[in-house]
């Protein structure tokens, strides 16, 4: 099965090409996505009248937990399955090939924060670790490995070992991520506060009952204070996409070049736009061999110059290990 288009133009695509490339994938995807056909084909949509990105309709995310969302006819080299409660129906993507995963969130980290081997990545994820096929845990190891820092590492729930380790890397200078879930990241901080000055703190979402849920600013504002800082930066990401989409300290989330958010309304799926309020639509061009065109159940504001904030969730919506939080 050979792709109509270079699969490397993915990665190199601009505002300028990514219209075209999101209609050459959907059509690709409708001819080799049975899952994603026979939606398209439910909702009445007549492929010739798909002209812009807007009108390609999206794939509810609820699919990946009932089906096998594939675009291939190659049988898949690993399978990541979302967190959830006891008993709760998980979600499944399945890549037949991990190398776009890969390249999709080291070029995506690399287009916001530089150069990986520049730092040093801390993963706080005892809710991940603790479990099987977790995309963040493999993302996060792949991080690591690529950091080359001799103290890059997992950390479950040895806080005091983690306290230790920030505390040699802020002495030396040392530009270090703290990538974790909430939970932990709270629970860190409660037992050792201290003032970071080389050191980013990123929260991925997830509290799974551990506690309190807070507001994204109450978190926030709780860390900062605990740790010294004046911003926390966020990561958006699922186990049904590729890419992430990253926020630097406003809760304001950027993309990067080959994944595009848009909002529409609830009560009105086929109203679509590239600004405003509503639930958010995920275009993931490296989603090339699943379905790049994803309907969430999160709520949030899509500002002009494509950056976007999440407010929610959708009321009946599943609670998800990656959860991010009400605003």
């Amino acid at each position: 099965m050979v792709l109509p288009f270079d699969i490397n133009n993915i990665f190199s695509v601009n505002a300028d090409n990514f219209s075209q490339l999101s209609l050459s994938i959907f059509h690709w995807q409708y001819q080799h996505n049975k899952v994603y056909q026979q939606w398209v084909d439910l909702l009445g949509v007549h492929l010739n009248d798909i002209k812009i990105p807007q009108s390609i309709p999206a794939l509810p995310i609820s699919f990946f937990k009932d089906y096998t969302v594939i675009s291939s006819d190659l049988p898949p080299n690993i399978v990541f399955e979302s967190s959830g409660t006891t008993g709760m129906i998980t979600s499944r993507h399945s890549l037949v090939d991990v190398q776009l995963y890969e390249q999709s969130f080291l070029q995506g980290f690399q287009h916001q924060y530089g150069a990986l081997n520049e730092w040093c990545i801390l993963a706080l994820l005892p809710a991940y670790l603790e479990r099987q096929h977790s995309s963040l845990v493999y993302m996060a190891n792949r991080m690591i490995q690529e950091s080359q820092h001799e103290q890059s590492g997992f950390y479950l729930y040895n806080y005091a070992d983690l306290a230790k380790t920030i505390q040699v890397l802020e002495s030396s200078g040392q530009k270090t991520l703290l990538l974790g879930v909430t939970f932990a990241l709270l629970d860190f901080s409660a037992q050792f506060p201290m003032q970071l000055k080389h050191t980013i703190v990123m929260e991925t979402g997830g509290m799974k009952g551990r506690g309190k849920e807070l507001t994204r600013l109450a978190l926030h504002e709780t860390l900062s204070s605990r740790l010294g800082l004046s911003v926390v930066h966020g990561e958006y990401g699922m186990t049904e996409l590729l890419s992430q989409a990253y926020s630097k300290g406003d809760g304001r989330y950027q993309c990067p070049p080959w994944m595009k958010v848009y909002v529409h309304k609830e009560d009105d799926p086929f109203e679509l736009s590239e600004t405003g309020t509503g639930l958010i639509q995920v275009i993931d061009l490296a989603n090339v061999y699943s379905c790049a065109f994803i309907a969430t159940q999160d709520i949030g504001r899509v500002y002009a110059d494509g950056s976007f904030e999440v407010l929610g969730r959708m009321d009946h919506a599943d609670v998800r290990g990656c959860s991010l939080l009400v605003i």
